[in-house]
C-alpha cells in the first residue's frame, strides 16, 4: 500500500505505475482517492479548529455565569453562548463521523492502488511475458520414457487419491511408504538447508485473523486463496508467510535486531479456483499441501540485496538435489498488487520438456509492513516502515514432481542425491514395488 502523500504529491507516476501493471481500470482511482483526502484533511482541519473553539467558549460560558450572579443582564448573553457551543458540539459530532467515512473509503481505495514497481521490472501484460535471466544445470532429456508424476509415484505404493477423494473430494491425497518419507525428507533438508544460512525455525500458528490477512495480500489474492473458519474471524493460512510476517503487526522494531531472518514449516490450504489442465492434476496444484518458507524483515536499503541472496538460496538448494532450474522474472502484469519485484524458480522436467515453477521470491517494500504497521525506531530515534521479502524454500509435492522425473531411471528406480540420503536412513535408491 502507498502513502497517501505520494499518491497526492505524485500522481502522474502512480497513474503510469497502474499503466504498466495493464490495470487501467484503476486510473479513476488515483483522483478520486487524492479528493476524498482532501475532504478528509478539510474535515479534520475544521473538527480541531472546533475542539480549540470549544475550550474557549466553555471557559467564557463559566466566567459569564459567574458574572451573572451579580448582574442578570449576563445571563441572555451566557446563554447565547451555551447555545453556540451546542452548535459547534452538533457539527463537531457530524464532521467525526465524516472523518471515519472518509478514512474508510480512503483505505479501501489506497489497497486496491499497486504497490510501485522496481524500474528493472519488464513491462508486460501476464505471466507469457516473463523473462528467462539465467539457467542452472544442464537440463536432461533422457532416452526413455517418464511417466506422468502420479504413476511414479503409483509404482512405489506411494499415493492414493481414489481414497483421498472419498474423504475430502478433489484435490487432496494420501502420501504412504516411500514417497511419504522422501516428502518429510526434502522438507527436513530444507529445514537443515536454511539453518544453515543462518535462518531461525519457527513453526507459526495455520490461521490468522481477518485483518492480518488484509495486512499480507490484496482483496483479489484473498479471495481466491484462502479459506475462511465459518463463525470466527479466522482464516486458514495459504503459505506461512502470512503469519510469518503477521507476527510483526502493530510492533516497534528496535533497528539493531534486524534483518530478521526465519524459515517457517507449515501446511498450507487454498481454494485453487478455477480449472487447470492435465499438467496441473495429481499433485501439482492442490488445497492442501506443506512448504517450508524462507521470510525477511529489513531495513529498506537491504531489501534488494536479501532479495538476491534469497532466489539464489532456492538455487543452490535445488542443484544440490541435482535437479536443473532457471530463474525467469516476472513481468509487470504478472506480480501481485503487493509486490515491488518478484522472481520465480522453475525446475526442469523432463517429461514435459519445458520448466514448471517451484519457488516464487518477493520484494514487498514497504507494503505489507504500511498496512501492519511494521516499524523500526532507528539509531536517531526515528521511526520507519521496515521492508518485507518472502521466497519458497520448497514445496514437496510440487517438488517431489521434479525430483522424481530428474532421478528417474530406466529401470523405474529412483536414485537419492548424498545431501538427501541421511534423511532417508542412508537409503541411495528407492525400488518399485510395482
Amino acid at each position: 500500500m502507498l502513502d497517501i502523500r505520494f499518491v497526492r504529491e505524485n500522481p502522474d507516476a502512480v497513474k503510469e505505475n497502474i499503466k504498466k501493471k495493464f490495470q487501467d481500470d484503476k486510473l479513476p482511482l488515483v483522483d478520486e482517492v487524492i479528493e476524498l483526502d482532501a475532504k478528509l484533511r478539510a474535515a479534520i482541519q475544521e473538527a480541531d479548529e472546533l475542539r480549540s473553539n470549544r475550550k474557549k467558549l466553555s471557559k467564557q460560558v463559566g466566567a459569564l455565569m459567574g458574572q451573572a450572579k451579580k448582574d442578570p443582564s449576563k445571563a441572555a448573553e451566557a446563554e447565547a453562548v451555551k447555545a453556540q457551543v451546542t452548535a459547534q458540539a452538533a457539527r463537531l459530532a457530524e464532521l467525526e463521523a465524516m472523518e471515519s467515512e472518509l478514512q474508510d473509503k480512503v483505505r479501501t481505495i489506497m489497497m486496491t492502488i499497486p504497490q510501485m514497481i522496481d524500474p528493472s521490472v519488464p513491462i508486460g501484460p501476464d505471466d507469457s511475458a516473463n523473462v528467462e535471466v539465467a539457467r542452472f544445470g544442464e537440463p536432461v532429456v533422457p532416452d526413455y520414457e517418464i511417466p506422468y508424476h502420479t504413476q511414479i509415484m503409483e509404482s512405489f505404493n506411494g499415493i492414493d487419491l481414489d481414497s483421498a477423494g472419498r474423504v475430502a473430494g478433489n484435490g487432496f491425497y494420501y502420501l504412504m511408504g516411500d514417497i511419504a518419507r522422501l516428502h518429510e525428507a526434502v522438507i527436513a533438508y530444507a529445514r537443515d538447508f536454511m539453518i544453515g544460512k543462518g535462518f531461525t525455525y519457527c513453526i507459526p500458528p495455520f490461521m490468522i485473523r481477518g485483518n492480518v490477512v488484509t495486512g499480507v495480500m490484496s482483496f483479489a489474492e484473498m479471495d481466491a486463496m484462502m479459506y475462511k473458519i465459518e463463525g470466527e474471524d479466522l482464516y486458514l493460512i495459504g503459505t506461512s508467510e502470512h503469519s510469518m510476517i503477521g507476527k510483526f503487526i502493530d510492533q516497534i522494531v528496535p533497528e539493531s535486531s534486524l534483518p530478521q531472518t526465519l524459515t517457517s514449516y507449515s501446511p498450507c490450504f487454498r481454494k485453487e479456483k478455477g480449472a487447470h489442465g492435465i499438467e496441473e492434476r495429481g499433485v501439482y496444484r492442490i488445497h492442501q499441501f506443506e512448504k517450508q518458507e524462507m521470510v525477511v524483515v529489513c531495513r529498506p536499503e537491504e531489501s534488494m540485496d536479501w532479495y538476491e541472496k534469497m532466489w539464489r538460496y532456492s538455487v543452490e538448494l535445488f542443484r544440490s538435489l541435482e535437479v536443473p532450474v532457471r530463474q525467469l522474472e516476472c513481468c509487470s502484469g504478472d506480480l501481485a498488487d503487493l509486490k515491488v519485484k518478484s522472481c520465480d524458480i522453475e525446475a526442469w522436467s523432463p517429461r514435459q520438456k519445458k520448466y514448471f515453477e517451484v519457488c516464487s521470491c518477493s520484494n514487498l517494500g514497504d507494503a505489507q509492513a504500511r498496512r501492519l504497521k511494521i516499524r523500526v525506531r532507528g539509531e536517531d530515534g526515528k521511526l520507519y516502515l521496515a521492508h518485507t521479502l518472502n521466497n519458497t524454500v520448497v514445496a514437496p509435492p510440487r517438488m517431489l514432481i521434479a525430483f522424481l522425473e530428474n532421478h528417474l531411471q530406466a529401470d523405474g528406480t529412483v536414485t537419492i542425491p548424498k545431501v538427501l540420503q541421511p534423511y532417508m536412513g542412508g537409503t541411495e535408491v528407492l525400488v518399485p514395488k510395482k
